[in-house]
């Protein structure tokens, strides 16, 4: 490293942030990215470690310690190209990842980890400043057919990879905009939606197609304004290319079947958040789902959940209430005990910063209301004995509630579109696939991201869409030069 005492002169600087009063009137991003010299100071506190478990904890195999080492020279361009060498999307990974590469950092046993994140966000926005980011045309072409079906984080790595190995790709997308749930399911604040336009418009430069309100498959599961217009069988599908790769979202949400489930004003997550973002975008909604002047109750405590917290605080909801059923984490974790895993501990985001009252080890007995609308919902507290969870005696209370929002995860991805394409699925529900090659049990259909692993990180689904990649251009082609 060029200043191996860093570490020791530096300390971790994180990014400034927007006041909260004045970042709840919109729903434009509010992080501020580091200066030059603050992303230098950051980069010279990278330790020479010997071993970078920093790289082996990023799932996409960042390599973290050289771009560190390139900013803290001042070599930015370099830095850029190193973090794209295993990257198709640093400017999604430093908004939105959770950066296990900096639970994995060695300083992070006993210190503040280096900012990891806040160095990778720097590298990108200053490489489109600069207009460093620029379309990457194949030479050649191959002259075979690629369908993607999904363009989420897995299916825009897949198909960018497979152009750039000179494959004919065409990107199919249900909804009217591509970029699955970076695009519906990320509120605007945490990123804005310019980031995806410009990546691809990067892709369509370099060749890809892009489809959208196309449903691939025979009946779609999900409700969502502006939807598939036009369905495309498995079948034809087939027929037009040489090989599919299916890389949509684990979009089947976790239900809560108590009493009153029925009654109005309770929804999943992803019935809430999309609404907006289409708002943003310019989209006309016959009636949109608000917050406003509203009692909101999240149930679940994960980053869907913060993000309906954010939500309802920009439009104006009256009290905002997220509770979990897990016990509440400890402040800080025992680094040595856990190191170089993902460590267990309490984690607050910006939106809880903005206004939010949280419980935890609680569970949802019943939800409580009138003529068929939601007034409350009735709980009671928990303890975990032996892994098994304890209902407290006497501890049930009410939660006033005008509008709860189910965010507890994602189980499975859409079944009838997996039975169209007769895969073969894993006890979850998720199309059965090795990571040595990513193929179904269905000739020249490949499989990727969430559909695969089921509900994950965004900076999984880009590995997986990368390394399908590669395995989709092995099969046409018998070798790959695509990394892995």
């Amino acid at each position: 490293m060029g200043k191996p005492t860093g570490f020791i002169e530096y300390d971790r600087l994180s990014e400034a942030s927007l006041p909260v009063d004045e970042r709840l009137k919109n729903y434009n991003e509010f992080v501020l990215h580091l200066s030059d010299e603050q992303a230098k100071s950051q980069g010279a506190r990278c330790m020479d470690c010997g071993i970078p478990f920093c790289t082996t904890g990023c799932p996409v195999n960042n390599i973290i310690p050289d771009w560190n080492d390139l900013v803290y020279r001042g070599n930015w361009q370099e830095a850029l190209n190193v973090l794209h060498s295993t990257n198709n999307f640093p400017e999604v990974t430093g908004r939105l990842c959770p950066a296990p590469c900096e639970a994995a950092c060695t300083l992070n046993i006993n210190n503040d980890a280096v900012g990891i994140k806040s160095i990778e966000h720097a590298i990108i926005d200053k490489g489109w400043e600069m207009s460093w980011v620029i379309p990457q045309v194949a030479p050649t072409k191959t002259g075979k057919s690629i369908a993607v079906v999904g363009s989420g984080p897995a299916g825009m790595a897949c198909a960018q990879q497979l152009t750039r190995a000179g494959h004919n790709v065409t990107l199919f997308e249900k909804n009217s905009r591509i970029g699955g749930l970076m695009r519906y399911g990320i509120p605007d604040f945490k990123m804005e939606k310019s980031h995806i336009d410009r990546r691809v418009a990067q892709m369509e430069a370099e060749g890809v197609i892009f489809k959208t309100s196309v449903f691939i498959g025979t009946e779609c599961e999900t409700d969502i304004t502006n939807m598939a217009i036009e369905t495309i069988s498995p079948e034809s599908l087939l027929a037009e290319f040489d090989a599919v790769v299916l890389s949509g979202g684990a979009e089947t949400p976790r239900d809560l079947p108590v009493p009153g489930r029925e009654l109005s004003g309770i929804y999943n997550a992803m019935q809430f958040l999309p609404q907006q973002n289409r708002v943003n975008a310019g989209d006309e909604l016959a009636e949109q789902l608000r917050a406003t002047g509203k009692h909101v109750v999240v149930i679940g405590g994960g980053d869907t959940g913060s993000d309906c917290v954010g939500t309802s605080n920009r439009h104006g909801a009256l009290s905002v209430t997220q509770i979990e059923l897990m016990p509440r984490p400890p402040e800080q974790e025992n680094g040595p005990m856990t190191w170089p895993g993902w460590p267990m501990k309490l984690r607050s985001s910006s939106s809880h910063e903005e206004g939010c009252n949280r419980d935890w080890a609680i569970a949802t007995k019943e939800f409580i209301g009138t003529n068929g609308k939601l007034e409350a919902l009735r709980a009671i507290r928990v303890e975990w004995v032996n892994g098994k969870m304890v209902e407290i005696a006497g501890s049930e209370f009410d939660l006033k509630a005008d509008l709860v929002f189910l965010a507890m995860g994602f189980v499975s991805p859409m079944q009838k579109m997996l039975a169209a394409f007769g895969v073969e699925k894993d006890a979850r529900g998720n199309i059965k696939a090795n990571t040595d090659d990513y193929r179904t049990s269905v000739d020249r259909v490949f499989t990727a991201g969430d559909m695969r692993r089921g509900q994950s990180l965004i900076v999984w689904a880009i590995r997986e869409g990368r390394q399908c990649a590669r395995s989709v251009d092995e099969f046409l082609m018998g070798s790959s030069v695509l990394p892995r």
